[in-house]
């Protein structure tokens, strides 16, 4: 009997975990084949050049923050849009590391929009998403063509945006 109280205990110790960060329940996020909500979202030009103002990531990137989503998907380009607030998500200070070298690699044929949820809290509803860190692709159309809740490794989403553009993940 104690036995089985123990591992009850450390399994919904394990749940609490996972769902800290939001990666336990994706079930209610916008659906792969949906249209995109096109939204407004604050934009780096919105809060003159205060990067604090958009994100609580240490090290931003300011071409995540150079468009709101409506705009991005005005464009007709492929849109990388992430969910991830790391003021209280470690993993998500680790994806947005992560996507620094895909906007290096994708950036001209990729827009990268980073949205904090202390920041942007409108998309996060909009997408419907709860907890972070969220990766969504967007083609050019407009439509979510992949989601994935969690931490992804850079050859998972290599994978995906080469083949959103194209292109061969390797080069």
């Amino acid at each position: 009997m104690k036995r089985k109280l123990t591992s009850g205990f450390l399994s919904v110790l394990l749940l609490v975990n996972l769902a800290a960060c939001g990666t336990f329940t994706p079930e209610g996020a916008l659906s792969v084949g949906a249209v995109a909500p096109s939204i407004r979202t604050k934009k780096l030009e919105d809060v003159g050049g205060d990067m604090s103002k958009l994100t609580t990531y240490r090290y931003p990137d300011e071409r995540m923050y150079q468009y709101s989503i409506d705009e991005a998907l005005a464009l007709g380009k492929p849109i990388l849009v992430e969910f991830a607030t790391p003021g209280h998500c470690t993993v998500c200070d680790k994806q947005l590391q992560m996507l620094k070298a895909m906007i290096s690699k994708y950036g001209s044929d990729v827009l990268f929009l980073h949205m904090d949820q202390y920041k942007n809290p409108e998309a996060f509803t909009a997408f419907q998403v709860k907890g972070d860190p969220w990766t969504f692709v967007i083609d050019a159309n407009g439509k979510v063509v992949f989601r994935q809740a969690g931490r992804m490794l850079y050859g998972e989403l290599d994978n995906v945006i080469s083949q959103v553009v194209g292109k061969n993940g390797n080069g």
